[in-house]
């Protein structure tokens, strides 16, 4: 294929690409058309179809990039040569891959062999900041035993202090101004620096998401105290593979086991058949790391960066 044709997400494509991401799994967020919206601005994402699947191009500073390929895993090779060939023609560059999941790795291990590739034409190298926290949702439904103590001490140290002044509710794209507000005073509280401005593309990214979300397979959920939203998280629930991915979480820190209370009274309200739950990844913060280790995951759904040399 010549003359790629780079598209821009748009929300009016949504359905058009929900129906390529439904071609394949793997149990990772970034095979979530959810995820991709949310970050499209940041990674500057485009990509290139001929209807059947497609490939991504991601520029992050001057540095290009793709990832797995959306399509069915009998066209992996396909679209993995449509990406090779993208890159070495049009950016004059070597392939580079980030992000991608185990499954992909096993086929572009036998696609190499297949094509009779030298083997070490491509390093591959794990990326533990990008693993995705997959948990038994039942044990986060519960938070029983003896490995949730704490967070159960939390919630319910959040019933006594805020008995008969909280609310949950299930929240639409009618509540997008509510949502936004909130959005903004939680940026304004974590005071962070961060050079690349990851909070404001997140931010802009789920502000664009929560207004088209009557349109899309999104749940989403808030908790009020004294009328006022304090928590809010969304999330989508995949049922072939009976996961509920956790795209965002945001609650504020300054109440005690409200994190973890919006964590449980969401997979109760929305999620209540899931099996497992992806809470995504931790992007190296440690921060980060240590909240999500601090739920138990059941395993991690590891992902790899692919060089071609």
């Amino acid at each position: 294929m010549s003359n790629y044709e780079l598209k821009e997400m748009k929300y009016e494509d949504y359905w058009e690409l929900r129906a390529l991401f439904s071609l394949r799994y793997a149990q990772t967020c970034e095979n979530i058309i959810t995820n991709s919206y949310i970050w499209k601005d940041y990674y500057k994402a485009r990509y290139v179809t001929d209807g059947k699947g497609l490939f991504w191009i991601y520029r992050l500073q001057d540095e290009y990039f793709t990832a797995s390929p959306v399509c069915a895993d009998k066209d992996v090779k396909k679209y993995f040569e449509m990406a090779q060939d993208y890159f070495h023609t049009e950016r004059k560059c070597k392939l580079v891959m980030y992000t991608v999941d185990e499954k992909l790795i096993r086929q572009l291990e036998l696609l190499i062999r297949q094509l009779d590739l030298p083997q070490d034409r491509y390093t591959v190298e794990e990326d533990r900041r990008y693993f995705d926290y997959v948990y038994d949702a039942d044990a986060l439904r519960r938070l029983a035993g003896k490995k949730y103590h704490k967070k159960k001490n939390h919630v319910n140290a959040f019933y006594k202090e805020y008995e008969g002044r909280y609310e949950c509710r299930v929240m639409m794209a009618e509540d997008a101004d509510i949502i936004s507000e909130y959005l903004d005073k939680w940026h304004a509280m974590r005071n962070i620096e961060d050079e690349y401005h990851r909070d404001d593309y997140e931010l802009k990214g789920i502000k664009e998401l929560i207004r088209h979300s009557n349109d899309m397979n999104l749940d989403m959920f808030g908790v009020f105290i004294d009328g006022k939203l304090e928590a809010f998280t969304l999330g989508t629930y995949l049922k072939r593979e009976e996961t509920a991915y956790i795209h965002v979480e945001k609650a504020n820190p300054e109440i005690r086991g409200l994190y973890p209370f919006i964590n449980q009274q969401f997979l109760i309200h929305c999620f209540p058949t899931a099996k497992w739950v992806n809470r995504e990844d931790d992007m190296g913060l440690e921060g980060l790391r240590k909240a999500k280790m601090s739920y138990n995951p059941a395993f991690m759904a590891k992902k790899y960066n692919v060089y071609e040399k």
